[in-house]
Formats: C-alpha cells, sequence, structure tokens
C-alpha cells in the first residue's frame, strides 16, 4: 500500500476517535480541543494524499474510490456530531449529505458507464468550506466575531454544496444518457 493510500486510511481510522471525543461526557472543557486536533489532521491527510499521489504518479484505484469515501465520512460525521450539541441546524446537514448522496450515485453510474468524473474546483471549494465550518463551530469560542465567523462560513458553505451540484449536474448529465 503505498503513501496516500495510507493517509486515507489513517483519516478513515480517526473518525471514531474524532466522534469519541466530539460526543463523550468524559473531558469535561477538552474533548473539543481534541477532537478539533484530530479533525485538523485528518483534514491536512485529505490535503496530503491527493498531492502525493499526483506528483509521484501513486494514484491507484482504491485512492479513487476510498479518498472521497474518507472525506465524505469525516465531513459527515463531524456535521451529525454537531447536530447533536446543537451547534447545527439538521436542515443544513440534510442537504449537504443528499448532495455527497446525489454525487456519489453519478459516479457509480459513471464508473458503470467507464467514465472517470474528477473532482470539480467548485466541490473542492466546498469541502475546503465544510472543513473550516466545522473547526469553527467545534472550538465554539465564546466571542461574537466567532459566532458570525460560524453562521458565514455555514451560510458559505452550504451555497457552495449547492452551486457544486449544479455544476456537476450541467457538466455531466451526458452520463445519465450514455447508459448502457
Amino acid at each position: 500500500m503505498n503513501l496516500p493510500n495510507k493517509l486515507t486510511v489513517m483519516r478513515m481510522i480517526l473518525i471514531p476517535f474524532f466522534v469519541f471525543f466530539m460526543l463523550a461526557p468524559y473531558f469535561e472543557g477538552y474533548g473539543n480541543y481534541i477532537a478539533v486536533a484530530i479533525f485538523i489532521i485528518a483534514s491536512l491527510t485529505d490535503m496530503l494524499d491527493g498531492k502525493i499521489a499526483r506528483k509521484y504518479n501513486l494514484v491507484t484505484d482504491f485512492g479513487k474510490f476510498m479518498d472521497p469515501l474518507a472525506d465524505k465520512l469525516l465531513v459527515c460525521s463531524a456535521m451529525i456530531c454537531l447536530i447533536e450539541k446543537g451547534q447545527l441546524a439538521a436542515w443544513i446537514v440534510i442537504i449537504i449529505i443528499a448532495r455527497e448522496f446525489i454525487i456519489s450515485g453519478f459516479r457509480l453510474v459513471a464508473a458503470d458507464n467507464g467514465i472517470v468524473i474528477a473532482a470539480s474546483y467548485w466541490g473542492k471549494f466546498k469541502t475546503v468550506f465544510q472543513m473550516l465550518m466545522v473547526i469553527v463551530l467545534i472550538l465554539d469560542i465564546p466571542n461574537p466575531f466567532f459566532a458570525v465567523l460560524g453562521t458565514v462560513l455555514t451560510y458559505i458553505a452550504l451555497a457552495l454544496t449547492v452551486v457544486s451540484l449544479i455544476d456537476y449536474i450541467a457538466k455531466n448529465k451526458n452520463v445519465l444518457k450514455e447508459q448502457k
């Protein structure tokens, strides 16, 4: 297994630890900081594995499948934890997760037709803003600036989620027409 794939697997392994520290009542006042540190480390592996894979020509089928899955699991787990903690509205998370299911379905149909659909810049921006939103919301710093920042990042992430979905469907609508 190459380094990018090991980083992807590490990100998957970190998810249960992240969730534990987010939700466990044993770490009064410190759980969120441990969780955000784990989330940041996991998010950085997302950036690193892709750069390393492309730079050193280490792109694999495993990586093509597992890297986006690991990203979705990490971010969706974080957002579900934030619903549990009352820091994020469920309707926002439903829209974001629905987008992920729709895109995953598109990718499955495309793969079945021998077409590989790469992530767009809109999708990459969406992921960055979702990760920034999660970090700010987890930190939950009792300061009006951070409260506004969390709200702004949430709505930017939501808008980018919708824009990236529309862009993705518009650019790849032929995939549905080209079914076997």
